[in-house]
């Protein structure tokens, strides 16, 4: 495998099965705007082409972006709202579905780590398929959501994500507003809040601090998913729009769609085989996956659901 594939897959590695994928929401205007911000049509400088940009992933060319206004969530969808959710609905997710999920080696403790993992991904076995993990039960068996209820509901599929939209009366944002709304009202700069990593010392977001894959030390005060408020927003009001958890967008992956279409409101490529995703999560280091700048992107399939990985809802004015 190349360096290249390893490390995309330390972002979130796929679950690869041929399952259904739901149709994308392009519009919804009928959801609740408690805990969202507002955000007026614009045009602002998209993409990157710094020297840390990874070309593969299509980071640049910067580029004008034109969006119409939309509402976007604060934070990422919590477990409590998504328990509320699975409550008033029944909503099995896919991870539920096939009887397993994603985590991360170092989430799991070591006295179950021979009971729990199903297997691990082939050269990346810090990955492991746990068998039982799912939303509620973020480590398999025996572990809880408790004292997480305002953490990020994580092991949710895009699937899974955009049922819980159309339950809201919401929708994913596309790539282009969430790259705006994640900039907070900055021109070019390298991280959601400037482009100093950890300006005056100071940790701006929740991301591996240590030897990557086998020791976080927890620098920044967290081992894991921290809750959604955690740090400081950004200069829009937006919480931890980098790292802790990866976030869905509507949109189709590409890493040329943007070169040769309109950039007046975007909304990704047509169809694909992996959807969109932004922010990166705890797990990113600078020595393996430095994706949580704010240009930066990945992918995954629809219905891979794993312990990094969240959303966050967008809608319609």
């Amino acid at each position: 495998m190349s360096d290249d594939l390893e490390k995309k897959a330390c972002c979130t590695p796929s679950n690869d099965s041929s399952a259904a994928t739901r149709e994308t929401i392009v519009f919804a205007d009928t959801g609740s705007t408690d805990g969202m911000l507002k955000l007026d049509a614009c045009t602002f400088l998209m993409g990157t082409e710094s020297d840390e940009a990874w070309e593969s992933d299509g980071e640049g060319p910067i580029r004008d972006v034109q969006i119409k206004e939309f509402y976007l969530d604060e934070t990422a969808v919590t477990n409590r709202q998504f328990e509320k959710f699975i409550k008033e609905t029944g909503f099995k997710t896919e991870a539920e579905t096939f009887g397993w999920s994603y985590v991360f080696h170092t989430q799991i403790p070591k006295s179950k780590q021979a009971t729990l993992v199903k297997d691990t991904v082939a050269g990346l076995q810090w990955w492991c398929q746990v068998e039982g993990a799912y939303w509620k039960k973020p480590e398999g068996p025996g572990s809880n959501l408790k004292r997480r209820m305002e953490h990020p509901a994580i092991h949710i599929s895009w699937n899974d994500a955009i049922a819980y939209c159309e339950w809201a009366g919401k929708r994913l944002p596309t790539e282009a507003e969430w790259e705006y709304a994640a900039r907070g009202g900055l021109e070019q700069n390298v991280y959601c809040w400037g482009d100093d990593l950890t300006p005056g010392g100071k940790h701006m977001c929740n991301i591996w601090q240590g030897n990557f894959p086998h020791v976080d030390s927890g620098e920044d005060g967290y081992k894991g998913a921290c809750p959604v408020k955690a740090f400081k927003p950004n200069g829009f009001g937006f919480h931890n729009m980098a790292g802790n958890v990866w976030e869905w967008c509507g949109d189709w992956w590409s890493p040329s769609y943007h070169l040769n279409v309109s950039m007046d409101n975007p909304q990704g490529p047509p169809l694909g085989d992996n959807k969109l995703m932004r922010g990166g999560s705890y797990l990113c280091h600078d020595s393996y996956c430095n994706r949580y700048r704010v240009a930066a992107r990945t992918k995954n399939t629809p219905d891979s659901s794993t312990g990094n990985c969240g959303f966050r809802c967008a809608r319609d004015v």
